[in-house]
């Protein structure tokens, strides 16, 4: 599980503080970009759709531009785990409700600060002091269809007293079909191994490992890639994260496509809103995305946009 991956040795010199913020200003300049573009993709599936719900208007994106002081502001009470912190920044939730994306989300954001006494410990390199910087991007799509899988993606750089990036791309498929995984996992194989052939079967058992539910002893989907504190080389580190969004904004749209204008059955769907309750109960119960925005005061909205629009219990 999570705990039990190694973690990367860090750089032997930091970059100097000049470095470190022109740094910052690129992997946000790159996390706002890919949104750019994740969003005008899907915008295009929403035209293009000629199946059910065709009759519809096509989805657009809704922006909504957040700040921790207006989201400290909405709270009576200090947030666990931020009480003794001191929190800046913000984000841009961007959400689509169409006839192809029941709800999607992508979101960005770039936050600073310190870390609370009782959090900071569970970071590395924020032990001392606890002083931070993060920036990401952060996607989830619930597709109306359920034989267009649902997604995640999320990339993301974070600083303390050392400095890494994380993320990766899962597939959920409500019913699950063979070439779709095979369609998607050869994307982030061939992302992976431009950059390192180690990369793809650890990334890949990572992945494995965490989207998994202890407490019904299955996996969330069929995988992906998932992989944290890389810290070997900025540059190279950063070229492989954009290889990673890259891949991922080549391959998901492929895979709607291939199954957007099917016709579906009402059993289908039924089966599509039981598994989606899987998907709430690992993202309430064990993601840890999902933990690290709540415990530091971030936008409640944009946090829980993972949520399905509609889920059932059987």
């Amino acid at each position: 599980m999570m705990h039990a991956q190694k973690k990367m040795a860090a750089p032997e010199t930091m970059p100097a503080q000049n470095d470190t913020t022109l740094r910052q200003q690129q992997a946000a300049a790159w996390f706002e970009g890919l949104r750019d573009k994740i969003c005008a993709s899907f915008e295009t599936l929403e035209d293009e759709l000629t199946g059910t719900h065709s009759d519809l208007p096509p989805g657009r994106f809704e922006r909504k531009p957040w700040n921790r002081a207006e989201e400290a502001a909405k709270s009576a009470a200090p947030r666990t785990g931020s009480n003794d912190g001191q929190l800046q920044g913000g984000g841009v939730i961007s959400l689509m409700k169409g006839r192809v994306f029941e709800k999607v989300g992508v979101n960005i954001s770039v936050v600073h600060g310190t870390f609370s006494s009782d959090f900071r410990k569970q970071v590395p390199g924020a032990a001392d002091g606890g002083a931070f910087w993060a920036a990401g991007i952060s996607l989830v799509a619930h597709m109306r269809s359920p034989l267009v899988p649902a997604v995640h993606m999320n990339t993301r750089h974070i600083v303390t007293s050392k400095s890494w990036f994380g993320g990766g791309a899962d597939l959920t498929p409500m019913v699950e079909n063979a070439d779709d995984t095979k369609i998607f996992h050869g994307a982030f194989r061939q992302a992976c191994d431009a950059h390192d052939p180690a990369y793809y079967p650890k990334f890949k058992q990572w992945c494995d490992e965490y989207f998994f539910l202890p407490h019904r002893n299955e996996a969330r989907g069929v995988g992906g890639i998932f992989y944290d504190y890389l810290e070997n080389d900025w540059e190279k580190d950063f070229a492989f994260t954009r290889d990673v969004g890259t891949a991922f904004l080549n391959v998901y749209p492929q895979i709607v496509r291939r199954h957007m204008n099917a016709s579906w059955t009402p059993a289908q769907r039924e089966h599509q809103l039981i598994r989606r309750g899987r998907y709430v109960e690992f993202n309430l119960l064990h993601d840890r995305g999902t933990q690290f925005g709540l415990k530091t005061g971030g936008n409640t909205e944009a946090i829980l946009m993972s949520m399905p629009p509609e889920a059932k219990w059987p």
